[in-house]
């Protein structure tokens, strides 16, 4: 059985747990009042979640050195490639529910620390896991090239993501225990409607919100853990990019869908980094296979984000030429 390496202490972890919480209680203090996010403020929240990765990678740099450094930004950039998909997940589940644009800063927010939380499980599980030996790498890796296969299938099938909320076994499930108000009510989750305690549309789309976190954790989770096997920077990639999440759906939400071959740049990324597991495996058995750099990792991964980006710009245009002739 082996015990996994990590860089931080107990007084670290308590550190960054009280961080957390505290960014949490500002954005929580900023959605208090619901309003319409405009572009100038999503853009400068977005920096400043951008920011704070970045002087964190620094810090990691300067006193744990360069490899848990570079083993964070890779991470991260991992993360936050993968939340870019669950942005558009959520999106479509705001425009099911109708949430009120006012609203959707709360409901995100409430979905963000949702995925903290699931994050956290699966963080910790997934550490139990490796400790019981190799083989759990290519667990994970066999995990990975399996999703990766299932989303490169259904972008070649141009299979979109279907919201069918009358069908979301959770939101039946909560409307067979509780009566649900037909109208939103503020950032209130439940009212008393006729002496009864009501469920409103806000709590359906807020537990729908979760559903969702729990099926990208199973990704995301072992995607980090291909980069890091340090519980902690995994733990701290996570929390980084789901904190800005909140932000960036506002500058995203109008060229998400424009981003048509993203599906593609994920395929490739999850398939890469389960044949790194898989490498990684053998090598712990046979240390003649060679183990994929931590660098290597980070240049595949910008590479191809960049070319789906490119190509769905190049395909957009042409489709915009293609329009603009008839």
């Amino acid at each position: 059985m082996s015990q996994l390496s990590t860089i931080a202490s107990p007084q670290l972890w308590a550190i960054t747990v009280a961080m957390l919480f505290g960014l949490l209680a500002v954005d929580f203090a900023i959605t208090r009042r619901p309003h319409d996010v405009a572009m100038r403020e999503a853009v400068g929240w977005s920096l400043f979640y951008l920011a704070l990765p970045a002087a964190f990678g620094v810090l990691v740099w300067q006193v744990y050195g360069r490899t848990p450094a570079m083993e964070f930004y890779t991470g991260y950039v991992v993360e936050k490639s993968l939340s870019v998909d669950n942005l558009f997940v959520f999106m479509l589940l705001l425009a099911a529910f109708a949430v009120p644009p006012a609203l959707a800063q709360r409901v995100l927010l409430y979905g963000i620390v949702g995925a903290l939380v699931l994050r956290a499980i699966f963080i910790a599980a997934g550490a139990a896991v490796l400790q019981t030996g190799a083989w759990a790498f290519l667990l994970f890796g066999a995990a990975l090239l399996l999703t990766a296969a299932k989303v490169m299938r259904d972008a070649a099938r141009d299979e979109q993501y279907q919201v069918d909320i009358d069908n979301m076994r959770s939101v039946r499930l909560l409307r067979r225990f509780m009566p649900v108000t037909g109208q939103y009510h503020g950032g209130r989750l439940t009212v008393r409607e006729n002496g009864r305690r009501t469920l409103t549309p806000l709590a359906l789309v807020v537990v729908a919100v979760f559903v969702t976190d729990l099926v990208f954790a199973v990704d995301s989770v072992p995607a980090v853990y291909g980069v890091t096997e340090d519980p902690y920077l995994v733990f701290a990639t996570n929390a980084f990019a789901l904190l800005g999440l909140r932000a960036l759906y506002f500058v995203l939400r109008n060229v998400l869908g424009k981003l048509r071959h993203l599906d593609y740049g994920l395929a490739v990324i999850l398939a890469f980094i389960g044949v790194k597991l898989v490498l990684h495996w053998a090598h712990k058995l046979w240390p003649s296979v060679p183990d994929i750099p931590t660098e290597l990792s980070l240049a595949v991964i910008a590479v191809a984000l960049t070319t789906v980006t490119v190509t769905s710009l190049v395909a957009n245009r042409r489709d915009e030429r293609a329009a603009a002739r008839r």
